[in-house]
């Protein structure tokens, strides 16, 4: 939720607090998400041109801003964090689409995530 509203409201680390509080994150879940949050804050743009580069024809301003939340959030996982496995980040990412968007959505993100993969190996 905080990166899609970041799409819109910027980095609100106000409003990253409150939902942290709300959501009742344990001291590991706010670790996580603050090494999420750090990668794609300093490497949005990279992420960006990565996106554009391997959704074949669909560029990044075009993609829906709740599944581009959720490329930011795997891609930050694949290209950044060692310590997460890219095929789980995947599964994740499309069922993350498919609750909040839509199945098409969901094959959209897992076949763009699958391309930022190949692309990093």
């Amino acid at each position: 939720m905080y990166v899609f509203s970041s799409r819109f409201n910027g980095w609100d680390d106000d409003l990253k607090r409150r939902l942290y509080k709300n959501q009742k994150l344990t001291s590991d879940d706010t670790d996580y998400c603050e090494r999420v949050l750090k990668n794609i804050m300093e490497h949005e743009a990279d992420m960006d041109a990565v996106i554009d580069r391997v959704s074949e024809g669909f560029p990044g301003a075009n993609i829906f801003p709740a599944d581009k939340s959720i490329l930011y959030i795997a891609a930050a996982e694949i290209l950044y964090l060692d310590d997460i496995p890219p095929e789980v980040s995947i599964s994740e990412a499309a069922n993350l689409a498919n609750k909040y968007s839509s199945a098409k959505s969901a094959d959209f993100v897992s076949g763009v995530l699958s391309g930022v993969l190949k692309e990093n190996v």
